[in-house]
């Protein structure tokens, strides 16, 4: 994700450095010790990170002409985002070094087709398709993960009185990795959970909140958000396939997408100090 992540910060400028430096005279800074010019600045950041920019660039232009990803499809992946990170969103961006929500956008954008490229060659069975739809998520909850049945029923009280869920969450879960998103487990189907609480989660009405339920991680005070139904699998067969095959996707899979893209393009890089920037990625660990 980093090398995307620079990709896309410095590449608007690399270009616009390329163009604007054929003179090797315009001065970008200026001091007693001596100026820098554009010529200068261009190739400090491409010998830095011209090869991240050369494919953020080239991937984009061979990829667009193909695939296509609509508005809709990419604010629902940033608003997924935005609900798994919770409050950590914005400074996650800036972790990761993007400006804005648009810089972000960028980036998702060419996952988002690259992964359509990938995908194309990853197969899967029928009997894959079926056991997925056996387990496929349509509860979302959130929870108060507490160590004793005392501190439940206190959380319990708390709830019942008007307190905010997300509130209580942050005070007292135990479950650090979703008390700062106020509890949220997000979606979830059968067999996803331990017993007891699946058993407690759907039996619950949408908004209802649970009395204290005993598993072996504690005691949870459960509150179902939203409920989806299943429909047939005939009629979900298109969307599961494509969930099971984005499951199986590796950086592998990626890499051999993209200079299957390549190859059909025709591209060739013409910079000598950029000659190996479009070879084949080495594959990170999944």
């Amino acid at each position: 994700m980093k090398k995307w992540i620079l990709a896309l910060t410095l590449a608007g400028g690399v270009l616009t450095l390329g163009a604007c430096g054929q003179s090797g005279s315009t001065t970008v800074a200026e001091s007693k010790a001596g100026n820098v010019t554009q010529d200068e600045l261009y190739k400090t950041m491409k010998e830095k990170y011209g090869d991240q920019a050369l494919q953020q660039l080239v991937f984009e232009k061979v990829l667009s002409k193909k695939y296509k990803v609509t508005d809709k499809e990419l604010n629902e992946k940033i608003d997924q985002l935005k609900a798994d990170l919770g409050a950590n969103f914005e400074a996650t961006l800036a972790q990761y070094g993007y400006k804005s929500e648009d810089d972000l956008k960028k980036t998702m954008k060419l996952g988002m087709m690259q992964e359509q490229a990938a995908l194309k060659d990853v197969k899967v069975t029928e009997k894959e398709l079926k056991d997925y739809y056996d387990t496929y998520p349509d509860i979302k909850a959130r929870h108060i993960l507490v160590k004793d049945e005392a501190t439940a029923n206190e959380v319990k009280k708390k709830l019942d009185g008007g307190a905010k869920f997300d509130e209580v969450a942050k005070e007292y879960s135990t479950d650090t990795g979703s008390a700062q998103n106020g509890g949220d487990l997000g979606w979830f189907g059968p067999k996803a959970m331990v017993p007891e609480f699946e058993k407690a989660a759907y039996a619950l009405k949408v908004n209802e909140i649970s009395a204290p339920v005993k598993t072996e991680h504690g005691y949870h005070i459960i509150q179902v958000t939203e409920k989806k139904e299943k429909k047939p699998f005939a009629e979900m067969k298109k969307e599961l396939e494509k969930e099971v095959k984005s499951k199986k996707l590796t950086n592998e899979d990626i890499n051999k997408a993209m200079q299957r893209e390549l190859k059909d393009a025709n591209v060739k890089v013409s910079d000598k100090d950029l000659k190996d920037a479009l070879k084949p990625q080495p594959s990170a660990q999944q």
